[in-house]
Formats: structure tokens, sequence, C-alpha cells
């Protein structure tokens, strides 16, 4: 790259890397080094600010503390409300954490009751009929074995079966549980004589029947699996009742993994109770394992908030059973996170001035650190970290690589790499112009595509080093933070007025930004096009009948057209094609909802052992359908739609304004469903935006709180809803 150097000391640095340091310039990632040697010291330079080392703790200015246990907000100024917590009973679920003085210690609760978890059903043999195919010919697989191959027949015609890396993976895992079987009498070798066709047609017809059973039976199963899953979903933790998360064992299958995972199609091995550890307080009584089984481990751990774990075989990693995230545990927890990156605003001054002295140090661990805490605070890059050669290529800051970045001078970059969850990172952004140099510096020969650009420091080393700052400081409190205040600073743009439709959409755009910010994006789903062109369909039909009642208004009284030529400007705005298709929509529409009633009418008398109605039973209805459909044929054809008697000129007027607003709000959904196709709104909300801000909008704006949090993170966040007023700020 032929750029002209104005830096004496940066020259410098890149010499000395390339002479006295000579592993660490062209290093690949397992050569990173946890301290700067000497030899990487320029000294006598004076260009360079005198600045306090990395390893030295910076000054940090006094500041009021964050409570140490959440309570209700006061006001604005974050004082808060002390009260004395109110006596719970084992039933009651309504209690007030942040509201009640907690133990903030190592110890996380006294007693802890709970049933345990629930196994998934044994494999169930398919039929005799139903078989796997080699090369032509039906296997007889033993049962577990064929638990296996049903695995991926249920799959056969999805995205997923048809990845070369899915098959293989699949095939090595089926073809090793084959062997710990004992064999089939068949030697398989190639999984392109595999035929699942039988097996697939099978999991269809099961999967129609399941579609296809009436309502009330599907409402007796749902009541079933209720029932049986009741005593699972809480727990009485310190003798109040909470709710479990996900209080099931995870069930077998085939691992899908995101983006372009390599473990992808490898078989998740069905969890034994012999391999479950149970947590519970002492003296509890603990759950009965299945029969024939034993639990793996009894613990009694209070210094942990899991009920239970289990070790899964794909990344050789442990899940839990948890508090679910309406728990006071979960609240806490929530609440901690969102204040301590709350916190970081009353040190972030000191950390960027200090980062901002130190992007020209002498010393390049220290470039190299404040070059990535620049990335992580600017542009809320994950700090990344090491990756076995069977994981997913994703990285983050300190893991980026050689051809991740390209430089455009005078001090553009474009970042092109694979973040969390295998989703693509792209931007081309501007930034400061030292830490241009310095990229332009990590990128020198002899490095070359495959080496770290950040070969000096690692994500623990820089978590270390934010710790002197603050405690609890990491990079993903700085994505918290960053995300937060964003979203504060959204909100401050947006007007107080306007529908509550509109006010939701300038919401959703202040969601998206932060969205776009921390890289949430999705895959445009499969049905988008087909939920837009309902949107569509239904804003055309809205225009239809608002130009409808218009024609009618004209048909009482033509003058008005005079008038008032604007209120009817828009009379021909839609063509004779686009009032057929509008009236299609709505005939077919009628028919649809005539034989659904019919259809739910003869689940409720099948219930009752009653004679089923026949179609007859709504031909009267049909009939007026019909004469429907011959009505707007005239109206197509002549232009003039048909008025009823009682009709006035006020009454349409009134249903033009009802119309009015529909159209408004529906243009507005339109927009919102467009505009965040790409992106996952949801991840920020949940994970990165404190609730608090969302909740300030909601009472600020006048806008229901239903408007902006679904169900279930009303209930996450009810902490937040019931102790944030309209003037809270992060």
């Amino acid at each position: 790259m032929d750029i002209d150097e104005d830096d004496e000391d940066d020259i410098v640095i890149t010499k000395r890397k390339r002479t006295s340091n000579g592993t660490a310039a062209g290093s690949k990632r397992a050569k990173k080094v946890k301290e700067e040697p000497k030899s990487a010291r320029v000294p006598k330079t004076p260009k360079t600010p005198k600045s306090a080392a990395v390893s030295k703790a910076p000054k940090t200015p006094k500041t009021p503390k964050t409570p140490k246990t959440p309570k209700a907000a006061k006001t604005p100024s974050d004082k808060v409300k002390e009260e004395t917590p109110k006596e719970e009973t084992p039933d009651d679920m309504g209690y007030k954490w942040w509201e009640a003085e907690e133990n903030d210690g190592e110890q996380k609760w006294e007693t802890l009751d709970h049933n345990g978890v629930i196994f998934p059903p044994e494999y169930e043999p398919l039929p005799l009929h139903v078989k796997l195919f080699y090369n032509g010919k039906p296997v007889n697989l033993p049962k577990e074995a064929e638990e296996v191959a049903g695995f991926f027949g249920a799959m056969l015609e999805t995205e997923h079966a048809k990845n070369p890396v899915f098959q293989a993976n699949f095939f090595a895992d089926f073809l090793q549980v084959l062997k710990e079987c004992g064999g089939c009498g068949v030697e398989i070798k190639e999984f392109s004589k595999c035929d699942f066709t039988k097996m697939y047609a099978h999991f269809e017809l099961l999967r129609e029947e399941k579609k296809n059973m009436t309502k009330d039976e599907k409402k007796r199963l749902k009541a079933e699996k209720e029932a049986f899953e009741e005593p699972y979903k809480t727990c009485l933790l310190n003798g109040r009742k909470e709710l479990v998360g996900n209080f099931r064992i995870e069930p077998p299958g085939l691992f899908r993994g995101r983006g372009a995972h390599p473990k992808t199609g490898k078989l998740k091995r069905r969890v034994p109770p012999e391999s479950v550890t149970l947590n519970l307080g002492q003296g509890a009584k603990i759950p009965d394992p299945p029969p024939g089984h034993q639990w793996g481990e009894i613990r009694h751990d209070n210094t942990v908030t899991w009920l239970a774990m289990w070790k899964e075989n794909i990344a050789d990693s442990f899940k839990y059973v948890r508090f679910a995230a309406s728990s006071s545990i979960k609240g806490q927890s929530d609440f901690k996170k969102f204040e301590t990156a709350r916190n970081l605003r009353n040190h972030i001054e000191e950390i960027r001035k200090d980062y901002t002295k130190l992007l020209k140090s002498d010393i390049m661990q220290n470039r190299q650190m404040a070059t990535a805490t620049y990335l992580i605070d600017i542009f809320a890059l994950r700090a990344g970290g090491e990756k076995g050669d069977d994981e997913a290529d994703t990285v983050g800051c300190c893991s980026l690589r050689y051809e991740h970045i390209t430089l455009k001078p005078p001090n553009k970059v474009i970042f092109d790499f694979l973040g969390k969850d295998s989703i693509r990172f792209y931007q081309e952004v501007e930034v400061d112009h030292q830490v241009f140099k310095n990229l332009r510096i990590f990128k020198k020969d002899p490095k070359q595509p495959g080496d770290d650009l950040f070969d000096r420091i690692t994500p623990s080393l820089l978590n270390r080093q934010f710790q002197n700052y603050m405690k609890g400081l990491t990079a993903k409190v700085f994505r918290t933070y960053n995300a937060s205040k964003t979203m504060q600073d959204q909100i401050d743009l947006i007007p107080n007025e306007g529908t509550v439709a509109e006010k939701v959409v300038k919401f959703n755009a202040a969601n998206r930004t932060v969205a776009i910010l921390c890289n949430h994006q999705r895959t445009v789903s499969r049905t988008h096009n087909t939920s837009v062109q309902k949107i569509n369909d239904k804003l055309k039909e809205l225009i239809w009948n608002k130009i409808r009642l218009k024609k009618m208004i004209l048909e009482l009284e033509p003058k008005l057209k005079k008038k008032d030529p604007k209120y009817f400007n828009e009379l021909d705005d839609l063509s004779k094609e686009d009032e057929a298709h509008i009236h299609k929509i709505i005939i077919e529409r009628q028919k649809e909802q005539a034989f659904k009633k019919l259809q739910r009418d003869n689940e409720k008398l099948k219930a009752e052992k009653m004679p089923l109605l026949s179609e007859d039973s709504i031909k009267e209805k049909l009939e007026k359908i019909d004469e429907l459909k011959e009505e707007y044929a005239l109206e197509l054809k002549t232009g003039k739609p048909e008025i009823k008697k009682s009709t006035t000129v006020e009454k349409l007027k009134q249903q033009i304004e009802t119309i009015a607003n529909r159209i408004s709000t529906t243009t507005f959904q339109l927009k919102d469903k467009e505009d965040n196709s790409e992106v996952s709104l949801g991840t920020s909300k949940m994970n990165y935006i404190d609730p608090r801000l969302t909740v300030m909008f909601s009472k600020k704006f006048d806008v229901p709180i239903e408007k902006l949090f679904t169900k279930t993170l009303r209930e996450k966040f009810k902490w937040a809803i019931e102790s944030t007023d309209a003037d809270w700020r992060f």
C-alpha cells in the first residue's frame, strides 16, 4: 500500500516490530503474547504524549455509586425509595424484588425446592412398512439407528438436508450409532445410496394428521400437556414461588447451527438421567428420577442460580435449567447488567481520553489495546475470542485478521467478516486519523491473509484493563452502554406528536438505529413478501372503500364536487383492474369465512354427539355472497355503487374519516414491516437497550406499553415498567 508516512514514531515502531520482535510481526493467532517485550519500546520519541501505560490503573472520578440492590425509582435523579418488603406467601408471584432489600453477596438463595426436569418421550419404532432403503432395498435398522435415520427423513425437503456438510456430518454419526448397535446386516457405505423418502412420507402424514385435528382434540391434548408440566413450571425460592425457565431436557435430533456452522447435521444424543445434575437446597426433597434410572449428581450450591445441568455432545458444553426471565433472580441480573452499563457514563470520558492518548503510544501493545477499545466503543464490535478448527469461523475485534479490513485513504475502513451466529458484518466507516494509521501499521509486511491484526492482545487482557476503570466493565458492557445511549439520543429527537401508530413507527426507527449499530441482522423471512402483499391488498381495499363512499356522497349531492374539489380528487386513483382484484378478494374471503364457520359449528356438534350440518345449511349465506358479486360487477361497469335508503352524507363522511385513520395506521405498518425486514429489533430491545427507556417512551409519549413490549417482555421487564416514570433518563 503506497501511503506517505507522516508520523515519525509510526515508522520507528514498524521497523522495530520487524527487527526486534520477529515472532510477533507475522504471527498467527496461537502466537499472541501477554506482555509487550522491552524490544518493542521506542526510546526518545518526542511526539508521543506522556500517558500512563496500559497496566497502570487510571484515576477514577468520584461519582455516585450504583445502588447494590435494585429499588423503585423515586425521581429522575435516581434516588430510590426504601420500603419494608411485604411478607410473601409461597403462592405469591407478585414479589417486587426491586422494592426490597436483597442480599448482594455471593450467596444467591437460602432455600430452593423444585421438581426436577422433564425428559423427552422414549422413541417409538416406525411402522413395519416404513423403512430406510439402501441401494433400492429395505433395511431393518436397530431401534437406535432407526431413530437417527428418522431425524434426517423428517427433514428431507428442508434446506438443511440439502447441505453437503449437513449430510456428511449426519451420515458419519448415523454410521457410528449403527456400529454401536451391532450393525443391521447390510453394509451401508455411501450416503447417495440411502433413500429416506418412505420415512419422509410417513412423517408428512403424521404432520398432516396433526394439522387436521379438531379444535377440541387440540385443546384436550394441550390441557393434558399443561397438567403434566404444571409441577415443573415453578419452584420455591426462599419460600416464594418463582417461575422456572426451560425445565425440559433437550430432545435428541440433528444439530442445525446458524450460518455456515461446521458441525451442522451432527447428532444431538439423548440425555439420560445419569448425565443430569440437580441443584437443590439442603433438606429439600430430591425428585424421583425416571423408573430404572438415577440422577448423575445432587448438589446444594447456593452460590449459583441454576436448577439442573447436563453436558451436551455437540460443543461439549453444559446446558442449564434456570429461572424464568420474569423471575426475581433473572430480573435482578438484568437490572445489574443495565445499571453497570449506565454507570459507564461516569467513566466513559476518561476512558476515551486515555485511549486517544495511547493511540500514539511507543509500545505496540498499548497501541493495539487503544485501537481495539476505540473500535469496541465507537462501532460496538464484540471483543471476539479464539475459535477451534471445528467451530464456525466467526470473529470479533481482537480476532480480526488481515483480510477482514480494507483501508481506503485518507481514513475509511471497510470491515467484512462473520460475526456472532455467522452473521456477516459489512460496514464502510470513517475512523479517527490515528486509528487509520494504526490499522495500516497492523497490516504491514510481513503480515498477510490469515495473520491477526491485533497480535499483542486478547479479549481477557482487554477486559482486565477495563476493570481498572470500573468494576464489572467488559467489552459487552460497552455494547450495552452504546446501544442504550444511542436509543436515548434517538428518543430525544422524536417530537411528541402524531397518532400512536406514528409514534410506534418512530420508536421502531430509533430501535432500528441501535440494531444496525449492533449488527443485529436477520434473513428476510420466506413469508415476508406474502405478508407485505396482504398488507398492500388491505390498504388498497381501504382506499377502494374510501373512494366508494365518496362516490356515494356525489350520488346524493353532486354539487359537492365543485364546492370541495380537493375532497374528491382521489376518485380515479384506482384502476378498473385494481377494483376487480379487490372485489375478488372480498368475495373469496367471505366464502372462506362461511365454510370456516360451518367447520367450527360441526366441531361443536361432533363433541356434543349431534348430527352434523351439511353445506346446504350455508346455502343462503352463499347466495347472498353471489348477489354481492353481481352487485360489484354492475358497479365496476357503471362506476356507481348501490346506495341504501337510510344512507346520509353525514354518515358517509363519518365512515370516510374512520377509514382514513385505518389507512394511515396500515400505511405506517407497511413502512415499518418493509424497513425492518432485514433488521432484528427484538435482540437489541431484549438484551441491549435498557428496558426503562422503552417504558419512559411509553409514559412520556402516551403509547400503550403493549405496543412496544410483547407479553413475554412485559413479564420479563415488570421491574422496569413499575419503577420508571416519564422523566427517566439513561
